[in-house]
């Protein structure tokens, strides 16, 4: 494992945090109370994931992150439109995030969802003006914006409401729902470096493949922890999906089989990263730090 890895980590955090801020400072949308509403989400903090592997991927294919800090900036903007979205009465009726009140419990459920809004719209022209910059740009664009709407994210949503508490269901239902809702986000953080980078192929299909698996770990991790972990380090409430009767490889298949899932996807993720033409020592280790995580 790369020793160092967790100062890398904390380097591309704090770049990615200095793309935030240059953003936040200039917001200066009205009414002030949107304003207000989407800069209480965007900062609160949170792993910045997305973001890290997406920049992490620029500099492994050789680039910077300057390449793709736009891109990041989209992405994070789209998932905190997300967690806003999740967080209400009418889905997963969260009053935490982050360890700080919900957006809606803060401003209110109107305001909540029009600060969701605003957010993937701006997210949307951010990746808009990103297309000025080349063919690679609008592929990567495209591949982004696809994986976060009805191809994607959004249906993965749609399958995790309508399958929540149905006696019906089973693997195929649960994988339909982690692989949109969660890996397909993960699969354009690590892939629109290669994109924009014009990679072959072959590559762009290795990153995509190492975001699919790596998001199916993340998501089981996430599920044990929802049971297992404590609020004050997960800054959420604890057993809200067992409560909810949500449906899960947790839910399916219990604690030890679901540790055992965590285990192969952990192994599918540093088995492609080997298959790789390039050093992916920090990639590597923070799979395994997601896989023992413990928020």
């Amino acid at each position: 494992m790369d020793t160092n890895w967790k100062e890398k980590l904390e380097e591309l955090r704090t770049a990615f945090e200095g793309v935030l801020q240059n953003y936040t400072d200039n917001m200066n949308f009205k009414p002030d109370i949107l304003n207000e509403s989407m800069k209480y989400s965007l900062v609160q903090g949170g792993k910045r994931l997305r973001p890290v592997l997406m920049f992490a991927c620029a500099q492994m294919l050789g680039g910077k992150v300057q390449d793709v800090a736009g891109f990041a900036l989209a992405l994070e903007m789209i998932h905190t439109y997300s967690l806003i979205h999740d967080d209400l009465p009418a889905m997963d009726n969260d009053d935490f995030r982050r360890g700080k009140p919900s957006n809606h419990r803060q401003f209110g459920e109107g305001q909540a969802i029009l600060a969701g809004d605003a957010l993937l719209n701006e997210a949307y022209s951010i990746c808009f003006e990103e297309c000025s910059k080349g063919k690679s740009y609008r592929n990567a664009a495209a591949f982004l914006c696809k994986n976060a709407g009805a191809y994607g994210m959004v249906a993965g949503q749609a399958a995790d409401l309508f399958w929540q508490g149905r006696l019906d269901a089973g693997k195929a239902e649960a994988d339909f729902i982690v692989l949109n809702k969660t890996a397909k986000m993960i699969m354009s953080a690590v892939t629109v470096p290669a994109y924009v980078y014009n990679a072959d192929e072959n590559i762009i299909a290795l990153f995509s493949e190492f975001g699919k698996n790596f998001g199916f770990l993340f998501q089981i991790t996430d599920d044990i922890l929802d049971e297992t972990g404590e609020f004050e380090k997960l800054g959420k409430t604890v057993g809200k999906d067992k409560q909810e009767n949500k449906l899960s490889a947790l839910a399916l298949f219990g604690r030890e089989k679901s540790e055992e899932l965590a285990d192969h996807y952990c192994n599918i993720c540093l088995q492609i990263l080997n298959e790789m033409p390039y050093e992916s020592g920090f990639l590597q280790a923070l799979t395994q730090y997601v896989r023992r995580r413990e928020a």
